[in-house]
């Protein structure tokens, strides 16, 4: 029989605390975070993506951080591998592995097993697909529903990088995306902790945090990323908190209209990430970040996992 791991996710939306909650929990429980923050995993992207920092990661060691460039592209099958590999080494060593992070596609396709084909992107077939989107996006749906109707019907047809991603994988494998897509039980016990709060606090507590952002150097960071030659068109660069910029860097908004614009669409983020972390998903147990004592609460969940 296969040994089930015990791991626990915080799960949630942006800025809600899920990295202290996490350092709590690791202190007490001789624990190491494997991160589900998609953003976090790209280097020198540090103050827009909200990294834990230096005295949080001394607390708690954290996995999946900084480990590709932002010209490199980390997709949900490579996490995947990378995730139960850090897992199963948690564990081995004794430790607790927790999950911490608000991309709720991750947590969910790493929770439910999902098996996601490493097909390795081919930079030409993606720019002869994104040159036929550019004139007729309508014909790369239809021409995914002819080769591979089950996942195109799982699919926003207007979510063109994802129709993009499908076809390549059908037309470099010649076998069905959806094929592809299995979901075994994985070797796991789980426990799903999720912090939230009433909305406005929320996203005032988000503005903030923007804020500090821009008093901490966002536009230096930026600045630096494109002098290194990273452009727009990257998927790091056209994150929430990098991508608000480039009308700046275009001369046709102001620096508040840019930090406006990114507290809008970080509100708009948190509306997105509750489609994923429902209050009312019988797997999760929400604790309320804004009430005293939730340290207390998620540790006497743990003592029952």
């Amino acid at each position: 029989m296969t040994e089930m791991i015990p791991l626990v996710a915080i799960v949630g939306p942006t800025a809600v605390g899920k990295t202290a909650l996490a350092v709590a929990i690791g202190t007490a429980y001789n624990a190491e975070a494997v991160s589900v923050d998609s953003r976090q995993f790209y280097r020198t992207m540090d103050v827009g993506t909200a990294k834990p920092t230096t005295e949080e990661l001394a607390s708690l060691r954290h996995h999946l951080i900084n480990i590709a460039d932002p010209d490199e592209t980390v997709g949900l099958a490579q996490f995947l591998r990378l995730a139960r590999t850090a897992i199963a080494d948690i564990h081995a060593r004794g430790k607790l592995p927790l999950l911490v992070g608000g991309t709720g596609q991750y947590v969910r396709a790493l929770l439910q097993g999902w098996q996601i084909p490493e097909v390795t992107p081919d930079p030409d077939l993606r720019a002869e697909l994104e040159a036929q989107a550019a004139t007729n996006p309508d014909a790369l749906w239809e021409q995914l529903m002819i080769l591979d109707p089950d996942a195109a019907n799982l699919m926003d047809p207007r979510n063109l990088r994802r129709v993009i991603r499908a076809l390549e994988v059908c037309l470099k494998s010649a076998r069905p995306f959806s094929e592809q897509r299995r979901h075994i039980p994985p070797p796991y016990r789980v426990l799903q902790i999720g912090l939230t709060m009433e909305r406005e606090a929320l996203y005032g507590r988000a503005d903030a945090r923007v804020d500090a952002m821009m008093a901490a150097g966002l536009l230096a960071e930026v600045c630096g990323l494109l002098d290194r030659g990273y452009d727009w068109g990257l998927p790091a660069m056209s994150g929430l908190g990098y991508i608000q910029f480039r009308p700046y860097f275009e001369g046709t908004v102001t620096l508040k209209d840019v930090t406006e614009r990114i507290k809008w669409d970080t509100h708009a983020f948190i509306r997105r990430q509750y489609t994923w972390f429902r209050p009312t998903h019988p797997d999760i147990h929400w604790l309320d970040a804004q009430e005293v004592g939730g340290i207390a609460q998620a540790q006497r969940l743990i003592e029952e996992l």
